[in-house]
């Protein structure tokens, strides 16, 4: 009787809970996928990948630096007195250390460019929470969770997606994303490559000037002999 009415006790206790899970509504959005939509994401993000690859051009002309400094050093290092070498390495690992704090400021941790994401895409991210919780408090869920690339759900179901009711919460239109600044094909490379286009691209028009002032420069010498003939 006594272990009856236990069995009892625990069969109820199990509807219970049934009914009490099956009440909770739960959804869950992408908010990477949402943001996509937003043209106020799009200009902040594209003005974070300029300032990255901008900073990022300043660190590895640093570096190009100091690997200019290390290989004159190494061809010449035969000639040099102890003293002077000394001086040689001391002025390299400056450089190098220079560069190193250079990158901590800019892409450290706490660095600019993680202010100036916070300063920027804050208050986007702001916006869409606020509607978010509408739609949750409209609709009685009880919670939503994030699919986004930083989420650690292994499978969900697309019928609790709700990310397109909140991109049409929003002004928007599903499905009609908003490249960043900078076309597909630059979004797919990395920051350091794009970096390293831009010094390369740099270099190039460095040198085209310095070509063009050459032969101007022999342009002249050859007038100038020209009149004394």
């Amino acid at each position: 009787m006594k272990m009856r009415a236990i069995s009892w006790i625990v069969l109820g206790l199990a509807l219970l809970v049934g009914h009490q899970a099956n009440a909770q509504k739960f959804a869950y959005v992408d908010t990477d996928y949402v943001l996509l939509h937003l043209p106020e994401y799009s200009e902040a993000q594209g003005e974070l990948n300029q300032m990255a690859v901008d900073w990022q051009v300043e660190v590895e002309m640093k570096l190009d630096a100091v690997e200019r400094l290390e290989m004159a050093y190494r061809a010449e290092r035969v000639l040099l007195t102890q003293e002077m070498r000394g001086k040689r390495e001391e002025e390299i690992e400056t450089k190098r250390r220079e560069a190193r704090e250079l990158q901590k400021a800019k892409f450290g941790v706490e660095g600019e460019l993680f202010q100036k994401r916070q300063e920027l895409i804050q208050p986007i991210q702001d916006v869409v929470f606020e509607e978010l919780k509408d739609i949750a408090s409209g609709s009685g869920y009880m919670v939503i969770f994030d699919k986004s690339n930083q989420s650690n759900m292994l499978y969900t179901n697309p019928k609790y997606d709700i990310s397109d009711r909140l991109i049409k919460a929003l002004g928007f239109v599903p499905g009609e994303t908003i490249e960043p600044e900078g076309g597909e094909g630059e979004e797919s490379k990395s920051i350091q490559d794009r970096a390293k286009d831009a010094l390369n691209k740099g270099k190039d028009a460095a040198t085209g000037r310095m070509q063009g002032a050459a032969a101007g420069a022999r342009g002249a010498g050859n007038t100038i002999g020209r009149s004394k003939n």
